[in-house]
């Protein structure tokens, strides 16, 4: 499904959140707080917002993603590798940092692909992750619902493939809660684990700390 939507993947992102997306990826980015050059692995890297991100906040990104379509249509990713993220192939505690945005809730194992971030981390390595989620207040939620349900699939429909915007907004339904993946993230060995909505809860983030 992914390979199939490669080449509207970046637009389609870009009219649903209306831009907004970069300037959470930007926060997201800064919000490791390594120094420049560090390591970071992106993964779920998909056409590599996170990873141009990453270069242009001075870092050195690795792109990863299941999705061989994905990383081809991709710029700027220098650094590119297929592969499962419940079964990376990459050595213990590889990279300093870890990025993932908007794809938690595609893992068919979670808990191990939490495990895998972990294990290529090193000890104190940050991470950072992006997810969408659901405003609490009653008026944003309607709102959101709305569009995330009935006007993405539409926008999708039009400049891209129609199953694909029907899967991704009811995907949410595979997304544990915010308290159920900030524990799976201590079972996996991260400490710190805090989480944030952002604006106004139209997404969500996971910052975290690699157990010394």
């Amino acid at each position: 499904m992914f390979d199939a939507i490669a080449s509207r993947y970046e637009l389609v992102n870009k009219l649903m959140t209306f831009g907004l997306d970069a300037r959470w990826r930007r926060r997201a980015v800064s919000d490791l707080r390594l120094a420049p050059n560090s390591i970071v692995l992106d993964v779920a890297a998909g056409t590599g917002d996170f990873t141009r991100e990453l270069h242009r906040q001075g870092q050195r990104a690795v792109a990863t993603d299941l999705s061989y379509n994905m990383l081809g249509v991709g710029k700027a990713m220098p650094d590119r590798v297929q592969a499962d993220a419940s079964k990376l192939p990459f050595r213990d505690a590889t990279f300093d940092g870890v990025t993932c945005g908007y794809a938690l809730r595609n893992f068919t194992d979670l808990a191990k692909t939490f495990e895998e971030m972990a294990r290529v981390l090193r000890p104190g390595g940050r991470l950072s992750l992006l997810e969408v989620a659901e405003p609490e207040s009653g008026l944003l939620r309607v709102g959101f619902r709305f569009w995330f349900r009935k006007v993405v699939p539409f926008i999708g429909s039009l400049v891209s493939d129609r199953a694909a915007y029907h899967y991704l907004p009811a995907s949410t339904a595979y997304l544990p809660s915010a308290s159920e993946i900030s524990a799976m993230l201590n079972r996996a060995g991260f400490s710190s684990v805090n989480h944030r909505r952002v604006m106004g809860g139209l997404s969500q983030q996971f910052l975290a700390t690699r157990t010394l």
